[in-house]
């Protein structure tokens, strides 16, 4: 094992470079390494290299090239590739808990991680459908941010026909429509639960306060990465994804306050600091008219809220298609639904997507 930790995007452009382009040779190509992965979102370090981690990438063939040739370039790469580069191995075998771990290859073909297929096969298994062929508002809708995120991240090594750079740049980020629709989702999570913390509390459930607190800190981080147009990942690394915008400087000592605070009101007083720094982001946007950021007692109760839902029917007031306006304010797929497997599943967000909304 190597003894400095490469981050895996640079060993894994330095892997096709040096080891995997002169194996190709001339045969026409695409090379990046997007998908699955920390690393492709930056966020690996010596710990990933444990699992499913290591010198690996995509090779994208045109459709005919990968009919006549995908099989003997696996073959050839199973054979030619090091068994180890820069000190990882490049060997990956299957582990008893059905992770895939590096291990060193003495005798035998190489099993690398190095996927040779068409551009359009990895985007419909990946994403569902194909952007070059345009993308609609329930693909946009059907999409988890995890993999919008996993597509426009990571690195491309070599896209001399510029398709997968054009695919990359029209998942950059929302249609405005979208973008609009997708925050006042946020925002109505957040309305609909911000009187639960003082509520509990009333009742003398701290516990079931601090986890309402919880749930609205965490609304609250990824309702920030997507006022600063950044796909907010899956829940092991929202916070660092989170911590990398300017504004959370200020903000996570508020947020940090609120979970750490053992009574109700001081959560509400951590909220409310909270509410009022994001609101106040969400008027720097312009997408609407500037509000009143400050908080305020819920209806004739003496818990203090946003009333957040202000900020989504602003939003939704300037949309304007009306197909997108009118549909019920529960967001994309994981704005309402946060099972692993199901948001894994392409063809399951795609239909439950088209349920709901039908």
């Amino acid at each position: 094992m190597a003894s400095l930790f490469i981050p895996g995007l640079e060993l894994s452009r330095r892997f096709y470079e040096e080891a995997v382009r002169p194996i190709i040779g001339d045969l026409p190509h695409t090379a990046a390494r997007i998908g699955t992965g920390s690393e492709v979102l930056g966020f690996d370090t010596a710990r990933s290299a444990d699992h499913e981690w290591g010198p690996r990438l995509q090779v994208f063939l045109r459709g005919h090239d990968a009919a006549r040739h995908a099989l003997d370039l696996v073959k050839a790469l199973s054979l030619k590739l090091p068994k180890t580069f820069h000190g990882y191995p490049t060997h990956f075998a299957p582990t008893g808990n059905e992770h895939i771990r590096h291990m060193e290859a003495t005798d035998g073909p190489v099993f690398h991680r190095v996927d040779v297929t068409t551009l359009d096969t990895w985007l419909r298994c990946h994403l569902g459908f194909d952007p070059r062929e345009g993308t609609t508002t329930r693909d946009w809708l059907a999409t988890p941010t995890q993999t919008l995120a996993e597509i426009t991240a990571g690195a491309v090594f070599h896209d001399p026909a510029g398709e997968l750079t054009a695919v990359r740049s029209r998942l950059t980020w929302y249609p405005e429509p979208v973008w609009r629709y997708v925050l006042a989702c946020q925002w109505q999570r957040i309305s609909q639960e911000e009187a639960f913390v003082g509520r509990c509390g009333e009742v003398g459930d701290e516990l079931g306060s601090a986890v309402v607190a919880a749930r609205l800190v965490r609304d609250l981080m990824r309702l920030s990465l997507l006022m600063h147009r950044r796909y907010p990942p899956y829940g092991k690394w929202l916070g660092s994804a989170f911590a990398r915008l300017p504004f959370a400087a200020t903000v996570i000592p508020v947020l940090t306050g609120v979970l750490a605070a053992t009574t109700w009101r001081a959560r509400e007083d951590h909220l409310a600091a909270a509410y009022s720094a994001v609101a106040g982001l969400h008027n720097r946007l312009g997408l609407t008219e500037p509000l009143d950021p400050g908080t305020r007692p819920y209806h004739d109760r003496p818990f203090r809220v946003l009333h957040a839902e202000r900020f989504g029917q602003a939003l939704v007031a300037g949309i304007g298609d009306a197909g997108l306006r009118d549909l019920p304010l529960t967001g994309a797929i994981d704005q309402f639904a946060d099972n692993t497997d199901l948001l894994g599943d392409r063809a399951a967000t795609r239909a439950l997507t088209t349920a709901r909304f039908a």
